[in-house]
């Protein structure tokens, strides 16, 4: 990755142009602008040919002023640990920016888990715990899933967690599968979320998106889930989708039923009967009303952003925007929900499952809906006023209200001034 694209000098020029209009002291913007905490470690991993396997891993604590710190753990076989630098950060003003009580982290394995077996990535994730036991808990800090991790994999991380202080700890990882405890509603959480802030932007843009264009880049989880609720909950025409290995395009709209078992059957969306084929760069550029950036950060430059043609562009991924495109779409009047805005569902809900699992007590899945509205709607529009107050592009508003937030957390701790 080239430096301009290194997502963690890009989270900190983020930092930087907000802790100038903030006005935040040196002391203090230095204190924001790096983790307070790192871990890095190996995990030696026998395979199930005998051979061990050491395997590069991580944990960032980015920061905790206004509570736990709050993040997930990535397998992937990319990772750096720059990328779980700045995720964490990014997380720190996820949980400010919808105003929950808790810090941002982030963890993550170099690896490939697609091929591991099911016994290697379960000793794979047993012994990531084993790793971080001590550095994490439910008063510390809460891992979660994230890219190539899954309720699964936390249920043996809990587990392992629970072996190794002997204690009942449910709250010690969220996204968990029911059954010990996750909440209802965390699976479609991350994608509804973002659902629920395009309506709100709709809205304050005067949009009828009933039958409007909308594509997806990154048709895992997240992305599938939008293409879902999108249609159900705002009635958009889905009318293209895409996977690391290509995208398709339909004008008529791509049913969602059909793609799904598609994308199961033979692993990607590819050669999908009635589509066009087309690649994750044309995607980007198609004509549409609504676009859901929803695979890896770097996506959207500054080559790119000026034929981005949508007027709501919705950053279900983290990191999809580099700055300089930012600046760009802001000119040309497409409107941006920032990642850690636009994707905050899916913490917001790991909060609700500590929460409930907190007190013991669990709610209708109804409930859950209506507080992740509540929570997402609060949020978007403290950001999109910011915007019209300081005539900023809105993640730069979004920002604006996240930083002053956590400074406010760590001048009254007395940790800078």
């Amino acid at each position: 990755m080239t430096s301009q694209l290194n997502p963690f000098e890009i989270s900190q020029r983020q930092l930087d142009e907000a802790a100038a209009l903030l006005g935040l002291s040196p002391a203090m913007h230095a204190f924001l602008r790096v983790p307070m905490r790192e871990l890095q470690f190996t995990i030696p991993v026998q395979m199930d040919d005998g051979n061990f396997e050491i395997f590069q891993a991580f944990r960032v604590q980015y920061n905790d002023a206004r509570g736990p710190a709050k993040g997930g753990i990535r397998f992937h076989p990319q990772e750096t640990v720059d990328t779980v630098r700045a995720l964490s950060a990014w997380m720190t003003w996820k949980t400010s920016v919808v105003d929950i009580p808790l810090g941002g982290s982030k963890g993550g394995v170099i690896c490939d888990p697609r091929s591991l077996s099911t016994g290697e990535l379960e000793r794979l994730s047993r012994g990531y715990m084993r790793k971080v036991a001590y550095f994490i808990g439910p008063d510390k800090d809460v891992p979660a899933p994230d890219v190539y991790t899954t309720p699964q994999i936390m249920a043996w991380m809990l587990d392992e967690y629970e072996v190794i202080t002997g204690h009942h700890l449910p709250g010690v990882i969220t996204g968990k599968p029911v059954p010990l405890f996750g909440s209802l509603g965390r699976g479609d959480a991350t994608a509804r979320g973002g659902i629920y802030t395009v309506r709100e932007a709709a809205k304050v843009l005067s949009l009828d998106l009933q039958g409007a264009a909308a594509a997806i880049q990154g048709y895992g989880n997240a992305g599938q889930f939008a293409h879902q609720l999108g249609r159900d909950l705002l009635g958009l025409k889905i009318v293209a989708i895409s996977d690391t290995k290509g995208g398709i395009y339909d004008e008529k709209g791509l049913d969602f039923e059909a793609a799904r078992a598609w994308k199961q059957e033979t692993g990607s969306v590819v050669n999908f009967p009635g589509a066009k084929n087309i690649t994750n760069a044309e995607l980007l550029e198609l004509p549409v009303t609504v676009l859901v950036p929803a695979a890896l950060e770097g996506m959207i430059t500054a080559e790119n952003a000026g034929r981005i043609q949508a007027k709501i562009v919705a950053e279900l991924a983290n990191g999809p925007t580099t700055p300089e495109a930012d600046q760009i779409l802001f000119q040309r009047g497409a409107y941006v929900i920032p990642d850690f805005l636009c994707n905050a569902g899916g913490v917001t809900v790991s909060y609700f499952e500590q929460v409930q699992n907190a007190y013991n007590f669990y709610w209708k899945i109804e409930e859950v809906y209506e507080r992740l509205d509540a929570r997402m709607t609060t949020a978007f529009h403290a950001v999109h006023e910011m915007a019209e107050a300081r005539k900023v592009h809105n993640r730069l508003a979004a920002y604006l209200v996240a930083v002053k937030r956590v400074a406010e957390a760590v001048a009254t701790r007395g940790w800078a001034r």
